[in-house]
């Protein structure tokens, strides 16, 4: 294939990673993906299992990697606040020691470098919408600052090298992000709020529910992260990826339950330490630069990702999933 490449997926096993994947292959590429499988999970890989374009390995990139590539992704991290704070310390080695490590490969061999930054970067935001020149407001003592912080440092060091050694690189602030392939038990407020509602349970909604959030349909999300390591050398980001459409939590829950027929009711509790009140991207950047904009609404996207967890509970109590 003329411009086939061979890309490294970090974290390729996990909810984004594994539909870049697929995309990349689907494009011609030759994939390597790895994963240490801490959230990651190989049956989102099925599907290409045995597809000459693409190859798994089993590595934590808090170690060095000896590979030959074109291209990586470097999206190795866990990334829901129930993972990533299980091991605070190993989420902070994750983001820091992973992204020198990853950074020392590419320079080795002179490949362009993707850093799947997050919004949490901007902490509880007093700029709404969030620009990329917003500085944040993150509490570096709070539970959440193994990742908040990680993720800073690893946006200086991919800048760094950047400066210091040109390389190609391109930093991506992913938004929330829902769709197929998320873990049914990270935490996160799309995946618990369909399991709570096809369950028929009560739905948990931290405070009064009036925090908002921006929700990107995966498919869109990973349009725009190739859409950025494919753009120009000369723009390397930081760049806003997300939908700017803003719902609050508790309208979500509501939508959900809607969607799903459920009989769940709405129940309220304390807000968790340091959760962010408004959360939404500035994506001016990314129109202008990427000529990028998501297109799937909310309600489609959650169509589609409730039925990917009504399937997932069928077949959990049929015992065909871990």
């Amino acid at each position: 294939m003329k411009n086939q490449k061979k890309i490294l997926v970090t974290g390729g096993a996990g909810f984004l990673g594994s539909h870049l994947c697929k995309l990349l292959v689907s494009e011609g590429h030759d994939v390597l993906c790895v994963d240490n499988f801490y959230t990651g999970n190989k049956k989102n890989l099925e599907e290409l299992r045995d597809n000459p374009l693409f190859e798994i390995i089993r590595h934590d990139v808090t170690f060095p990697l000896y590979v030959e590539v074109d291209e990586i992704y470097n999206l190795a991290c866990p990334a829901s606040p129930v993972h990533y704070q299980h091991d605070p310390v190993q989420t902070t080695k994750t983001s820091v020691h992973g992204a020198i490590n990853m950074l020392g490969l590419a320079k080795r061999l002179n490949a362009k470098i993707l850093q799947a930054s997050t919004s949490e970067i901007y902490g509880d935001p007093e700029v709404h919408p969030q620009t990329e020149d917003y500085r944040g407001r993150v509490n570096i003592l709070g539970p959440r600052a193994c990742y908040d912080e990680g993720k800073r440092c690893a946006e200086t060091l991919f800048h760094d090298y950047h400066i210091q050694h040109n390389l190609r690189i391109k930093i991506m602030r992913i938004f929330n992000t829902y769709g197929p392939n998320m873990h049914p038990n990270d935490g996160r407020v799309v995946s618990n709020f369909i399991i709570q509602a096809l369950n028929n349970e009560d739905i948990s909604v931290f405070g009064k529910g009036d925090q908002t959030r921006s929700f990107c349909f995966v498919s869109d999300l990973i349009r725009g992260m190739t859409s950025l390591m494919n753009s120009e050398d000369q723009f390397i980001g930081p760049v806003n990826i997300g939908n700017p459409h803003e719902i609050s939590i508790f309208e979500l829950a509501e939508t959900i339950i809607e969607l799903t027929n459920s009989k769940s009711k709405i129940i309220h509790n304390p807000l968790p330490v340091d959760d962010p009140v408004r959360r939404c991207p500035d994506i001016s950047l990314a129109q202008e630069k990427l000529n990028w904009t998501p297109k799937i609404s909310l309600k489609e996207g959650l169509e589609i990702t409730v039925s990917y967890f009504d399937n997932l509970l069928k077949k959990a109590a049929n015992g065909a999933f871990n």
